[in-house]
């Protein structure tokens, strides 16, 4: 069992730059990627404009596998955007690598797509049923032969035209021969923003993005917005539709990066303070507070402030251990967790200990660990998560299991601290959850509460 196979998984991380200065731009894509690792570790890519046409390279593999030294060297240009990829729709294979280069009317168009869109089947058979042939089973194909065959002229145009159409939840980024193109999606389910250097403009699906390719964060890109960057500067196109706005709350609790800034919203500190909340909601007299690294750091760190009891280190992570770390037989699966955990015998040891998680979805690695610190001497292990419990499933992008397989769906409290073997167990409740970001924008909930914010297959069961 993965260590990582107990979360939830973003689907990815996309960047995008424009630059007077060709020489460094597919660096900065490799800086950018690098930063945006976290968001998807199965493929990497990079698209860029040479001057006279789009070129590519994109493998499966961590970005500082796929994206060497002697790759970066020969891609030089002005325009370049680049993707990590973890897979929901579609196979994780090579061809639903991305970015995705097809010819338009005009020439070559790049996107690469952090999102899923619930209605891409209908309109693949519909696009199939008219004689367009598919190379990926990847939903970003679906959109970029729909941008390039109603393109009539102005590729903004066709670009609105489609999202007209598509449903679903993405944050693109798109490149023309002569431009850079954002766009989020009318809900603002997936994060975009975009940055300045001196010498261009810049897109990442984080703001540590942006750092990392030295840049200056301006804003988040709004929901339902289209921006455009090309020798003229920034152009923006703001949404006349209205729609309630509904950022994915698990950016917040898992998937990005603590010193990311989501529209407006700091990471670390809504993790810190859920941490806080959690505490008030469901305190322990213990001796130690330590998290299940590294997600779960800042919740734990939150918590033992807020109840004056000291932080340690329980747990260490080996950095090591990649995501491609040989999967255990079946008979040596625990041994598996141990390899990218190791319980700090010394500093457990006849100690009540809470354990703090981000969030859990199966429950399988969770008791694991809590049997590996109940070994190593523990007196009591209380559990507690910095998120309420994940029942339902996600159509947005989002690698979630079959509600089959998700403990809270299956199962009452009770059940769940029995199944992980825990003293005890308590999630963070939903409203300290929104409460924690200190913000009055809107949330996607929908695998917290079922509430999804447009409709989904099967009404989501």
């Amino acid at each position: 069992m993965y260590l990582d196979e107990d979360k939830l998984h973003e689907e990815c991380g996309v960047v995008g730059v424009y630059c007077e200065n060709p020489d460094i731009t597919s660096q900065l894509i490799y800086y950018g990627l690098f930063a945006l690792q976290h968001r998807g570790q199965e493929s990497a890519g990079i698209a860029i404009h040479t001057g006279q046409r789009i070129v590519f390279h994109k493998d499966m593999g961590l970005v500082a596998d796929v994206m060497t030294q002697e790759v970066i060297d020969k891609l030089q240009g002005k325009i370049a955007i680049g993707h990590d990829r973890y897979s929901t729709s579609g196979e994780s294979e090579k061809q639903n690598a991305q970015p995705l280069v097809v010819r338009y009317k005009e020439g070559s168009l790049a996107l690469a797509h952090n999102g899923n869109l619930v209605n891409a089947d209908s309109l693949r058979e519909l696009l199939e049923d008219d004689g367009v042939i598919f190379q990926t089973s990847i939903d970003t194909e679906v959109v970029a032969n729909m941008i390039a065959r109603n393109y009539k002229g102005d590729i903004v145009k066709s670009i609105q035209n489609t999202m007209e159409i598509v449903k679903g939840a993405y944050a693109f980024v798109l490149m023309t021969e002569k431009e850079l193109i954002g766009i989020r999606d009318n809900y603002g389910l997936r994060p975009l923003c975009l940055g300045k250097r001196e010498d261009g403009y810049l897109l990442a699906s984080e703001s540590c993005g942006i750092t990392a390719m030295g840049g200056k964060f301006i804003r988040d890109i709004e929901p339902g917005e289209i921006v455009i960057i090309n020798e003229e500067g920034v152009r923006s196109i703001k949404s006349t539709k209205y729609a309630k706005e509904s950022l994915c709350i698990f950016e917040h609790v898992y998937f990005a990066r603590p010193d990311s800034n989501l529209d407006g919203v700091n990471v670390y500190e809504t993790r810190y303070n859920s941490g806080r909340l959690l505490a008030k909601e469901a305190p322990v007299k213990a001796d130690l507070v330590f998290s299940v690294p590294d997600s779960g750091t800042p919740a734990a760190l939150g918590y033992a402030a807020e109840l004056n009891i000291p932080y340690g280190l329980g747990l260490i992570k080996n950095r090591y251990a990649k995501r491609t770390f040989i999967e255990p037989k079946e008979k040596l699966r625990e041994q598996g967790v141990k390899t990218k955990l190791s319980v700090l015998d010394e500093i457990v040891r006849d100690k009540i200990v809470v354990m703090v998680d981000d969030s859990v979805v199966r429950g399988t690695t969770l008791k694991q660990i809590v049997s590996m610190v109940k070994e190593a001497g523990a007196k009591e292990v209380h559990v507690r998560i910095a998120s309420p419990p994940v029942i339902y499933s996600c159509f947005f992008g989002i690698n979630t299991p079959d509600r089959s397989k998700l403990i809270g769906a299956n199962k009452t409290l009770e059940e769940i601290r029995e199944f992980v073997n825990a003293d005890s167990i308590q999630y963070l409740s939903l409203e300290n959850l929104i409460k924690a970001t200190g913000s009055k924008a809107g949330y996607c909930k929908a695998c917290l509460n079922g509430d999804y914010p447009m409709e989904v297959p099967n009404n989501g069961i």
